[in-house]
């Protein structure tokens, strides 16, 4: 062939391939998860909910249908034989909250499923890869044997049991709740890697187990099984006066049930449970406190204790004991396991001459420590956390409690002249630094040495979804600050600090909950606040301060309207993060409750119980509210709680609830208006921060009054030099009333700066988590997260990514992005429940630039900043005719799209 006939060919291939049309990208289902979980163990509801998510990269990706198979095998799966479940084709686009609705599982069944899509042509994708769940307990009577204790006290319990398992072998799985905390093992191994287990709940209410598949760890012929307990927050009890505790109390003594089922290839299953011929013997940890510490004395450990064969005449027979009234539950109020999630290393460490060392670790989180230690048998290394330190090194303690009501520390007693190596099993702490003492076995003995030591970070699974970053570094900054306080605080409650309290206390899980949301999967997490906050509703319907209610504080510290409300706030986030509303359907009958309870409180519609503006910025040293009083703040929440109820009825389909609530509301408006609006002033009671912000963010003045409420608010912050005096409950609503008011400049201009408190200042003051006091104070914590509120600004408002309340769960995105200052750009990158959501804006020489990323099956709504319409480029066309682009409206400086699925790069004149 000539060349030219080459080149001819050549042209008339390139033709034909232009006028071809551009193979579509498949849509793929991926990320299958029941009950929010990936292949979960001990789901106890009979009907979980089924989700996944949907990937495909070209414009306009949408489900039109979908189909579920559940089988009894993979075998049956890979055949495409749902034997369990067939849903056939289903017309939906719903890729979340599916419930199974196939035949009745039975206990401990494991089952395999997939999922497809039809696309918006209706084609069907190709099947997801499988995925599993194994049932838990569904009722109290599946529970084999009993709850078994000690005949006397102990501070630790060690329990064991020698069992057979017979050859054929298919799968063992357990159950187990050891109250406090327990660690299991089998043949002297470990089972699973978490910690602190079980999670922290109302005990006389509601204890969890959990499920663990221990296949493993087992072996035909002799085996045995070991439980070790500790205290937690079950047995909170102060034994040493030296030693610090928040609180005293206990739900009864050291206990623990255990079902070990073994299933075989022949089929028949075996049970081994805890009964009367368990043995138990006190543990080597004599002293152990969630608050004081914990002591082990390496020498009252017997080897080999959890392995067959060990010699346990000496021990006594377990006591079976019931618990009555109190309900085992599973995975459906359990959150993710607190895990070892990171070490760190010294990054210095300061010998004084007393022998004492302080290790600096770098970073103020929560720790359990690990060492490997040599010298004496007898001889103890102790360990006390601290999160500053004084000006000559020493640690300070202040900000966990100070010294005057005890300190707190681990202690390990060796057992042996050779190296060991330990980590504890039952306390935790906030810290950045660790004093260790040496102390010798006997005086003037030879001391211990520490070879080494780690600090291991502990704290929730729950897995990180969000990023963020800005062309001044100093937002990243505050962001890693807060999230370290989030991460620290987030076991199986959400707590206030790791150290001198551990409560959960319930304000911050409504006002933060966005930002935590933002940062990380919070869904069974909040799942499980509800549970807790049900559990500890009193008889009256009082939602209090804290739950699980371990502390019983009076007056307005057990009673505050700005605490309690997270019972009605909270089902509102998920909803609007996830599309389930299952929270307000499952509670909607203890909201009411709580609502009814709050009405019968209040006096001509205006409510006084409450804490007010915690720790807010004022004259005197932060604590009790000083700039606005606390029925302002009660009596704002009433009326959003009312406006809440009334939705969950509409949602509901609750007609006469929608009616009372609805009028309720109103009542309270009219109230609140007449007690603390000022028409001179366009004000609302002391023009503090907090009560024009809430104000306006609830929706309490007139349309006419809401310019002169926001303008007194801007007012007030101009006059003191754009710096916030709004404290923990009202800095939220300072950031959205003036997000929402069009003025996220201040809000930059408020945190840009380093001269008075804020994160800046606390940053500059070398803290490395979020302090409980915008000033850093040395008498309140260092890693607290509830004024951590910026990280929802950060991702919903700069970068502009938001829910919607037309398709909650991210079905319709907003993206809304605003920018301020100096910057010339942020971005974000958020895995939504449908998918990675990612928006970057650059904004330079009066051109700004908007890349946006939707997953598929979701549409958004944009903002695009913008000199005139005119301007606006999609990917180098005109945005309005480019595809999956619908122009919608223009609003002052900014244009209305709404795009379809997919990628897009917007760019304007502006």
């Amino acid at each position: 062939m000539t060349a030219s006939a080459v080149r001819r060919n050549l042209i008339l291939l390139a033709g034909a391939l232009a006028l071809a049309p551009l193979a579509r990208a498949e849509l793929s289902v991926a990320d299958l998860r029941c009950d929010s979980s990936v292949n979960p163990l001990g789901i106890d509801e009979a009907r979980p909910k089924l989700s996944w998510q949907l990937t495909g990269t070209a414009r306009g990706e949408r489900q039109i249908a979908w189909q579920v198979l559940v089988a009894t095998s993979p075998t049956l799966l890979a055949q495409d034989r749902g034997d369990l479940w067939d849903s056939g084709r289903v017309a939906s686009d719903a890729t979340t909250d599916i419930r199974y609705a196939g035949t009745p599982l039975a206990t401990s069944q494991q089952v395999f499923w997939k999922a497809r899509s039809w696309d918006q042509d209706g084609q069907p994708s190709a099947w997801s890869a499988p995925a599993s769940w194994t049932m838990g307990y569904l009722s109290v009577r599946d529970w084999k044997g009993c709850w078994i204790t000690s005949s006397g006290a102990s501070e630790t319990l060690l329990l064991r049991h020698d069992f057979m398992v017979k050859p054929g072998l298919r799968r063992a799985l357990v159950e187990v709740c050891g109250l406090g905390q327990y660690e299991l093992t089998l043949n002297g191994a470990k089972a699973g890697d978490a910690l602190l287990s079980p999670g922290w709940t109302e005990y006389n209410k509601t204890t969890l187990y959990n499920t663990l598949d221990v296949t493993s760890l087992l072996h035909a012929g002799d085996n045995a099984v070991g439980l070790f307990l500790g205290n937690g927050m079950y047995n909170v009890v102060k034994r040493d006066k030296a030693r610090f505790t928040k609180f005293t109390g206990s739900f009864g003594p050291l206990r623990a049930i255990l079902n070990l089922r073994l299933e075989y290839a022949d089929g028949h299953v075996e049970t081994v449970a805890t009964d009367t011929a368990w043995k138990t013997h006190p543990g080597p940890v004599t002293f152990c406190s969630i608050y004081g510490g914990e002591d082990e004395d390496a020498r009252l450990i017997q080897a080999g204790w959890d392995k067959p064969g060990f010699d346990d005449s000496s021990w006594e027979a377990a006591v079976c004991q019931s618990l009555p009234g109190k309900t085992l539950r599973g995975h459906s109020v359990s959150d993710q396991p607190v895990r070892a999630i990171e070490v760190r290393k010294p990054i210095a460490v300061k010998v004084f001459p007393d022998g004492t060392a302080v290790y600096d670790l770098g970073q103020n989180a929560s720790y359990m420590p690990r060492i490997r230690v040599s010298g004496p048998a007898g001889s103890s290394v102790r360990l006390i956390p601290a999160e500053v330190t004084n000006p000559d090194g020493t640690i300070n303690r202040s900000t966990m409690g100070g010294i005057s009501r005890g300190s707190a520390w681990w202690q390990y007693t060796k057992a042996t002249d050779g190296e060991e190596t330990w980590m504890p099993r039952f306390f935790y702490s906030g810290a950045r630094y660790l004093e260790a003492i040496f102390i010798p076995a006997k005086p003037g003995g030879a001391l211990p040495k520490l070879d080494s030591l780690d600090g291991v970070i502990v704290h929730s699974s729950a897995a990180p979804v969000g990023t963020f970053a800005a062309s001044n570094p100093l937002l990243g900054r505050i962001l890693t600050l807060v999230r370290w306080a989030q991460s620290s605080n987030m076991m199986s409650i959400l707590t206030d600090c790791p150290h001198r309290e551990r409560l959960g206390w319930l304000e911050q899980d409504h006002l933060n909950g966005p930002s935590l949301r933002y940062d990380f999967n919070m869904d069974r997490i909040f799942g499980k606040v509800m549970n807790d906050m049900a559990d500890s509703q009193t008889p009256d319907g009082l939602i209090p301060t804290t739950a699980p209610e371990y502390a019983h504080f009076k007056g307005t510290f057990r009673a505050a309207a700005e605490w309690g409300s997270t019972f009605i706030i909270v089902p509102w986030q998920q909803y609007a993060f996830t599309g389930d509303d299952s929270l307000i359907r499952d509670y909607y009958p203890q909201m009411a409750r709580y609502f009814a309870y709050l009405e019968s409180r209040a006096k001509n519609d205006i409510l006084s119980e409450g804490l007010g503006d915690w720790y807010d910025l004022g004259p005197r040293k932060p604590g009790f509210a000083q700039l606005t009083p606390p029925a302002v703040t009660s009596t704002a929440y009433f009326y959003h709680d009312a406006c809440l109820m009334e939705a969950a009825a509409r949602l509901l389909g609750r007609e006469a609830d929608v009616r009372l609530y609805a009028a309720k509301a109103e009542q309270i408006r009219a109230a609140f208006n007449k007690a603390y609006y000022h028409a001179d002033t366009g004000s609302y009671a002391t023009n503090s921060q907090a009560s024009n912000a809430m104000a306006l963010v609830f929706g309490l003045p007139s349309k006419a009054d809401r310019p002169r409420v926001l303008a007194a608010l801007v007012n007030d912050l101009m006059s003191r030099g754009c710096t916030l005096t709004a404290g923990d409950i009202g800095y939220r609503y300072l950031l959205l009333a003036l997000a929402e008011g069009g003025r996220s400049d201040l809000i930059y201009r408020m945190i840009d700066q380093d001269r008075t408190p804020g994160y800046a200042y606390i940053l500059k003051k070398g803290d490395t988590s979020m302090t409980e006091s915008w000033n850093a104070n040395l008498s309140s914590s260092h890693d607290h997260f509830m004024l951590g509120q910026i990280v929802e600004w950060f991702y919903g408002w700069l970068v502009g990514i938001r829910p919607t309340d037309s398709a909650p769960g991210f079905k319709r995105i907003l993206v809304d992005p605003q920018p301020v200052g100096d910057l010339t750009w942020a971005e974000a990158k958020y895995n939504s429940i449908r998918g990675p959501i990612h928006v970057r804006w650059d904004h330079r020489d009066r051109q700004f630039r908007l890349r946006v990323d939707i997953p598929a099956d979701t549409t958004a709504e944009v903002w695009l900043p913008s000199r005139d319409t005119a301007s606006d480029l999609e990917s180098g066309r005109p945005a309005a005719k480019s595809d999956g682009v619908t122009f919608l409206r223009r609003e002052g400086d900014r244009d209305l799209y709404s795009i379809e699925s997919g990628h897009y790069d917007f760019t304007s004149s502006w």
